[in-house]
């Protein structure tokens, strides 16, 4: 993948965040700061390539032109149907958008087509997990935490972009698993609330998650083949990891509590579990390793459903 390639996806990503107008300052700023932290990661040029999409100055059409092959168009447009459903359903602007997306790209209704739907059964899925036993102790709600940590730094190691996509509903259903064991039946809407409070944005988390496999060295489908060395996706695998791991334990504090917690001490309840977990996914980092080597890509909608 050549340098102009990873800019024209990365501008394609940046104008799905920003399809939908509903999303309120908060969110945007943070998908402002996903941009420039990658910026920052990034190959020559691409701060030049972020400011040019966020400023309108590169247009849909010129992203979708510098995509050379099938494969590219392809993975293109699931990643910005990753980013538009990151918050739950698509919204009219959204579809609009993935709609003009998918004719520059020229990619016809029939190539898209099992793509979408897996991934609309995705973002569909109900928050309840059925089956799942209440954990009653902190000590066994810390084991489902690590649990749900491990699997999405495991699913961060996975080519497939619905395995990316994966990582965001399964957080959810942890938060809503803890919220049960507190005695708060939660819906999506007070969950997402959540995240965005300790700097979680659903949209600015799926562009961060794909921005980091774009300037680590493009993980997916090209020229037929899966491409990717684990070490381009290390530092995917241990963001996933450890955004989960402080997400469940700032969860577990603020439900326990009664959800006393006030938004500044959330953030920072966060802002210092997570460098915890960055230490404690080194430890951790055989067991997702081998976690990754057992997940059959063709069954992570599955894998969703069921319990960790």
């Amino acid at each position: 993948m050549t340098e102009q390639e990873t800019r024209a996806i990365l501008s394609i990503c940046l104008m799905a965040a920003y399809a939908d107008d509903a999303k309120d300052e908060r969110e945007r700023e943070q998908i402002r700061r996903v941009a420039a932290a990658l910026d920052g990661e990034g190959a020559a040029d691409l701060t030049a390539a972020t400011r040019d999409t966020l400023l309108q100055r590169t247009t849909l059409e010129q992203s979708a032109a510098a995509l050379g092959s099938p494969e590219l168009r392809q993975l293109a447009y699931e990643t910005a149907v990753g980013v538009c459903d990151a918050d739950e359903a698509r919204s009219a602007a959204e579809n609009d958008f993935l709609d003009r997306l998918r004719q520059a790209l020229g990619l016809s209704q029939a190539a898209i087509a099992p793509f979408r739907a897996q991934a609309d059964a995705l973002a569909a899925e109900p928050l309840a997990v059925p089956d799942a036993a209440p954990a009653a102790q902190s000590t066994e709600i810390d084991r489902m935490i690590l649990r749900y940590s491990i699997l999405n730094g495991a699913l961060e190691l996975l080519p497939q972009t619905l395995a990316t996509m994966a990582i965001i509903p399964l957080q959810m259903k942890m938060v809503y698993r803890i919220g049960k064991t507190h005695g708060f039946d939660l819906d999506r809407r007070h969950i997402a609330e959540l995240l965005a409070t300790v700097g979680l944005g659903l949209g600015s988390q799926a562009l961060e998650q794909v921005g980091r496999r774009l300037v680590g060295g493009l993980l997916g489908r090209v020229g037929g083949s899966l491409v990717g060395r684990l070490g381009s996706t290390a530092t995917g695998s241990a963001f996933s990891f450890a955004t989960t791991w402080a997400l469940g334990q700032v969860a577990e504090r603020y439900y326990a509590g009664g959800r006393t917690l006030d938004a500044q001490r959330l953030k920072e309840s966060f802002a210092s579990l997570l460098g915890e977990a960055k230490v404690l996914e080194a430890r951790y980092l055989p067991e997702i390793r081998e976690r990754a080597r057992t997940i059959d890509p063709a069954t992570v909608l599955d894998l969703v459903r069921r319990p960790v």
